[in-house]
């Protein structure tokens, strides 16, 4: 298949293009900074933004997309499931 946009910069305003399952930690950081975070289960979901904060997202619906740059999910706080980082 041939990858169009290969020879392009990647950027904040783009699609992601890459993809991974979260679990929740509180100690752990992600394996990368997210440019988003997809929910598959309703719940709240707690997170460590780039800048250093900490907040809770209540309520947060399966199928939602949060454009976040975090570095954690957090174990505290988190009751949304099924969590998935994309880059």
């Amino acid at each position: 298949m041939t990858e169009r946009y290969k020879n392009r910069a990647d950027n904040l305003e783009g699609p992601a293009a890459h993809g991974f399952a979260i679990t929740p930690s509180n100690t752990d950081a992600l394996p990368q900074t997210t440019r988003a975070l997809y929910v598959g289960a309703d719940g709240d979901v707690r997170v460590a933004l780039v800048s250093g904060a900490e907040v809770t997202l209540a309520g947060i619906l399966a199928g939602t997309l949060l454009p976040l740059r975090a570095n954690k999910v957090l174990a505290t706080g988190t009751t949304a499931g099924q969590i998935v980082g994309l880059v």
